[in-house]
This record gives C-alpha cells, structure tokens and sequence, in this order.
C-alpha cells in the first residue's frame, strides 16, 4: 500500500510538470552499472517511471567507466554510476552535469566457503589482499574499468602489490559472471554487496571482508551535458534524474530487497552529502 500511494504521488507530480503523456522525444538512454541492472533494481524502478512520464528507457548495463565513456562520446543521456573519481573528471571535463547521489551499499570480499588466504574477520581488504596474494589464492578481477575493478585496483596499490597471472584472472565480465566464474573457480572476487545478495542462492562464495570505510559504495546519477552533446535526451535526462532523488523512487530504493533478502541491498542518499554517507 505504501508504494502505492508513492507512485501515485510519482504520477501526480509528473503529470503537473508536464512530464505524462508522450514527451517530444520519448526514447532516452541510460547507461549505468551492472549492479543496478544485476539485483534487479532498475526492473522495479524503470517501468514506474516509464509509466508516469511517457518515457521509454533503454537501458545499457555495463562498467562505470564504460558507461561513463558512452557519456564521453555523446552515446547516452543519463548515466547511474558508482565510480566517484571518473564521475568527478567527466564533470570537470564537461562531460556531464548536475551529478547528485542516489544510493549507496558496500563491497563485499568473497571467497570459497575453506577460505584459503584465511581472510575470514579481516577489517582490512588491503591486507586480505596481501593474504590472498601470499597464499597464492584464485582470485577473479571484473577487468573491466568499472567502479567495482577500480576499487580493486586502489586495494592492490594499498596492499603494494602488482597482481597478474598465475591465480589472478581477469574476467572482462559484470558483477554477475564475475561471482559465477568465482565460484566455478572456488577463487576470491570483489563484489558489491546487492549483486552478492541476488546471487547468493546460485554460487558458492561467502562473504570474509566487509566494513573498512574503502568498501562504501556510492552511486550517483548524471546527466550528459546538453552545452557539449547537442543531440542528447536532456529533457528525458532531467526528467529521470529527478524521478531517481524523488521520496517516491527513494522509498522503493530503501526497501527494495528486504522482504526476499532480509536486508535492504541499497541505501537511499538523495540530498546527503559524501561525507555523511553510512552514517
């Protein structure tokens, strides 16, 4: 009933600012993330918006920074990534704008159940890094430039190590086959916790790292920039970014996972600041 009542209020408002019925260009792309696409968010936020605004979303799901690149090249309107520092260069650079936070979850370091490297209750991902590396341990890496292969990255360079060959694979894949390829492969993966969560019943990894502050994992949304890409949705843009930090599309947010998981697998950010994130 409470999701009722909020999407009632979704249709209420678009329909004031002129957003229902069929907009002059109702295709609008969105690139974003694996994860959100993955958990099963946007099949739960897409159609709603669609259906208050006259919008068809076509949805690209891939890296952050792959999604980010397709905003570089003109290719999408709207991007929903969790990539801060590429999201921070393509505002500079004038790529995007208005970039605002939406959600955040966490990492996860998952690993097989005998938990090789001995990882198990590590605060530190930097030193279960270590640990992994020195028990010489399968590890599986997105490879892919995106948000979550860019932490990893951050982990190695903290850790002071410079992975490559041997046990330490690249998938080149999203976080879905990343955590199946893992656990064919009984290695350790990087995952972010609501991808984790959807695919929990299919694989056979569990959860050793999770709590150090790297681990937080912010997504925000971005329009592309209408002043550099003259050709791109920016009505259509707007139009989602504003429904995504409404209260309605929060509340879904918020909620969203905890009746099948028991947990939320994201967290509702609209209006905070960075450093007010996990509080």
């Amino acid at each position: 009933m409470r999701w009722a009542v909020a999407f009632f209020l979704v249709v209420l408002v678009a329909t004031q600012e002129g957003l229902a019925g069929t907009p002059d260009r109702p295709d609008l792309v969105l690139a974003t993330t694996t994860s959100t696409q993955d958990s099963g968010l946007l099949d739960v936020l897409v159609p709603v918006f669609e259906e208050a605004s006259g919008y068809h979303v076509k949805t690209v799901a891939v890296g952050s920074g792959q999604a980010l690149a397709l905003a570089g090249r003109g290719e999408a309107d709207v991007v929903l990534s969790h990539a801060p520092e590429l999201e921070e260069k393509a505002v500079m650079d004038g790529t995007v704008v208005n970039r605002r936070p939406v959600m955040h979850n966490d990492f996860l370091l998952v690993g097989p159940p005998d938990d090789p490297a001995k990882v198990g209750g590590l605060k530190d991902a930097a030193e279960a890094c270590r640990r992994i590396v020195a028990a010489r341990a399968r590890f599986v890496s997105r490879g892919d430039d995106s948000g979550t292969h860019l932490l990893e990255r951050k982990l190695w360079t903290a850790a002071g190590i410079e992975p490559a060959g041997g046990p330490y694979v690249e998938a080149g894949q999203g976080m879905g086959a990343t955590l199946t390829i893992a656990s064919e492969k009984a290695a350790y993966t990087l995952t972010d916790r609501a991808t984790y969560l959807a695919f929990k019943a299919r694989i056979r990894l569990v959860p050793f790292v999770q709590g150090d502050v790297r681990l937080l994992n912010p997504y925000h949304v971005l329009e592309v920039n209408p002043a550099k890409f003259p050709r791109v949705n920016h009505g259509g843009a707007r139009a989602f970014a504003d429904f995504l930090v409404s209260p309605a599309a929060q509340d879904r947010i918020g909620s969203f996972g905890v009746a099948k998981y028991g947990e939320r697998l994201f967290v509702p950010d609209a209006g905070k600041r960075m450093e007010d994130l996990g509080r």
